[in-house]
């Protein structure tokens, strides 16, 4: 179980993890920049959640996860940066998943985990939703990579990792602009299960803290 924090210092770190995800959705074009960037972003990347994790929790289980993953992630896209290869690409994707999602775990753990509604749970709840949505651009990377065609863009061009992000952020919220569809059979079953999880995900947060809120912090 995750460990209470005190109020300040949550938020804290909460907010970091924050501007964290949000620095990494923006510099993702820096893997590709050539030179010392993609070292950069790739530590960067592996980094941060290994921090958010050690400063959110005291569970070693979750703290060991997090930095395997993250270290794995580390090898993949350096090896993929500087020696791209399609087991390289292939090893970004699914090391990406298992780290992501284990970020995704720690959050959960600490937003649903919390007996009181304070600005560090709500903060790591957003977090929890952005995680969610990266989570599943890695999947959908990997079914495109796994099956090519899986994704149709109007401008014709392959799905890449960017627009994979931007595609399962527009799935997540639902709302659907149309420049890219999913034809392939596991990327429409998968597109189909985000877009449901999205819409579950705001209704079971919200139904929490409310109920946290209703009954002064007794709720369970």
């Amino acid at each position: 179980m995750t460990a209470p924090l005190a109020q300040t210092r949550g938020v804290q770190v909460n907010v970091a993890l924050l501007v964290g995800i949000l620095l990494h959705n923006l510099t993702y074009p820096l893997s590709n920049a050539g030179g010392v960037w993609p070292a950069l972003f790739y530590l960067f990347y592996a980094a941060i959640f290994v921090v958010a994790t050690w400063a959110l929790t005291a569970d070693i289980r979750l703290r060991s996860l997090v930095g395997l993953t993250g270290l794995l992630v580390l090898v993949a896209g350096l090896a993929n940066s500087y020696a791209p290869s399609n087991f390289a690409a292939l090893a970004v994707f699914v090391t990406s998943i298992a780290y992501l999602g284990s970020m995704c775990l720690v959050l959960a753990l600490y937003t649903f985990g919390a007996k009181t509604v304070m600005g560090d749970v709500v903060l790591a709840a957003t977090s929890l939703y952005l995680m969610i949505g990266l989570t599943f651009a890695a999947v959908l990377a990997l079914i495109e990579w796994l099956a090519p065609g899986s994704f149709v863009a109007n401008s014709g061009a392959p799905l890449t990792w960017q627009q994979s992000v931007y595609f399962s952020y527009v799935t997540l919220t639902t709302l659907g602009y149309g420049d890219i569809t999913p034809v392939g059979f596991y990327a429409q079953s998968f597109v189909s299960f985000e877009a449901v999880l999205g819409v579950l995900y705001t209704v079971i947060l919200l139904s929490r803290l409310v109920g946290l809120h209703a009954s002064g912090g007794k709720a369970q």
